[in-house]
């Protein structure tokens, strides 16, 4: 029982440290909000009054058709300009596509000899420039088609192919960031809050007088794992309900409690994580590169922003040693498909499985580390 109190009451002494660091607060607030709402909003579903110019230098039914054919919600009413106002408009951010009829193009498809069409794309616009570019070309193969047939046809195929999507019918973008920045949220959070945690004691000599007391480094890390662990669980929970469901109306089809109970499994593998590299690092700066090597591959790797099927086979067997792989498998599962513990119950296991591995290396790590200040 004096183990536990010591636990607890050191446990309670982290979050008072916390408290009193506004920059840490700032981080978790802008995290577990503005970070989750962006990168769900961010980049569009498609496109959406998307500037386009036309230099019609053909000036012909067929071209004057195809200009007809660019109009809202893909597109804004196609502006004509002359060939030299061309580059000035996209130099001034003022045309996102500039198309370009050449003379004679009505008279040469006519003749069957396919002439080009040139199509100019402001590029720092990635989304957009990556959409609209197929949006354009089969706008205009369109138009051409139907004035050489004089009909517009569509090819009639033997076979009917019918599309069921399921968990996600409109293929809603926003649907799967939050969920997904969620996840890397909790990651990144559990690290640097447990990680900060134990660098601030070094830097501000605390860790000394914490030697001096009659507790042992397992108390005193297991102390810095459930407190910096109960606020990331505290901040999803509040950010589920108050940015993805409240917010961005993305529907959770699964049990929340099931996944917060899979993020607690979580937590205890990244905060040992987040022990364990700043036993390594001897500052916050040293500390701050080695999240850059740590967090990058956890969250590129783990099939939150690439499926795992996608890579190599080495890669996908070297991930799961990572908490986050098992981490992405049981979220998308829970809160996309609405999956019970009979369906997640093995990512548990291995949860549970890595959190103890990674707690016991970080606690001899830290007993190691302690010993040499001692």
């Amino acid at each position: 029982m004096q183990k536990l109190t010591n636990i607890y009451r050191l446990g309670v002494k982290e979050l008072w440290g916390l408290i009193r660091d506004p920059v840490m607060l700032i981080l978790i607030c802008y995290c577990f909000t503005v970070s989750i709402y962006s990168a769900a909003t961010a980049i569009p579903d498609s496109l959406n009054l998307a500037s386009i110019a036309i230099v019609d230098e053909d000036d012909s039914p067929l071209s004057r058709q195809i200009i007809k054919a660019f109009y809202p919600p893909l597109f804004n009413q196609a502006t004509k300009i002359s060939l030299h106002e061309m580059d000035t408009g996209m130099d001034g951010d003022k045309f996102t596509f500039v198309l370009n009829i050449p003379p004679n193009f009505q008279r040469d498809v006519l003749k069957g000899q396919a002439p080009d069409v040139q199509l100019n794309v402001d590029a720092t616009r990635m989304s957009q420039a990556f959409t609209g570019n197929g949006y354009i070309q089969q706008i205009v193969t369109g138009e051409v088609n139907e004035f050489v047939q004089r009909y517009r046809s569509s090819d009639i195929q033997p076979i009917n192919l019918t599309l069921h999507t399921s968990f996600n019918p409109n293929l809603a973008r926003s649907w799967f960031g939050s969920v997904m920045e969620i996840i890397n949220m909790v990651t990144t959070l559990a690290i640097i809050l447990t990680g900060a945690a134990l660098m601030r004691e070094r830097e501000r000599g605390t860790i000394e007088h914490l030697l001096a007391m009659p507790i042992t480094p397992f108390e005193i890390m297991t102390s810095k794992v459930w407190s910096m662990g109960l606020v990331v669980l505290i901040a999803t929970a509040c950010s589920i309900a108050l940015v993805v469901r409240w917010a961005l109306h993305v529907p959770i089809a699964g049990s929340i409690s099931l996944f917060l109970c899979g993020a607690t499994l979580h937590l205890f593998a990244t905060t040992s994580i987040g022990i364990f590299l700043a036993t390594i690092a001897r500052s916050m700066a040293q500390f701050g590169i080695l999240l850059i090597l740590i967090l990058l591959p956890l969250q590129m790797l783990s099939g939150g922003s690439t499926p795992r099927e996608s890579m190599p086979e080495f890669v996908q067997n070297v991930m799961l040693l990572a908490p986050t792989t098992h981490f992405v498998d049981l979220g998308q599962a829970i809160l996309y498909r609405g999956a019970g513990i009979e369906t997640v119950w093995k990512p548990f296991l291995c949860l549970f499985l890595i959190g103890i591995v990674f707690f016991v290396f970080a606690l001899t790590r830290f007993r190691k580390t302690i010993s040499q200040m001692a």
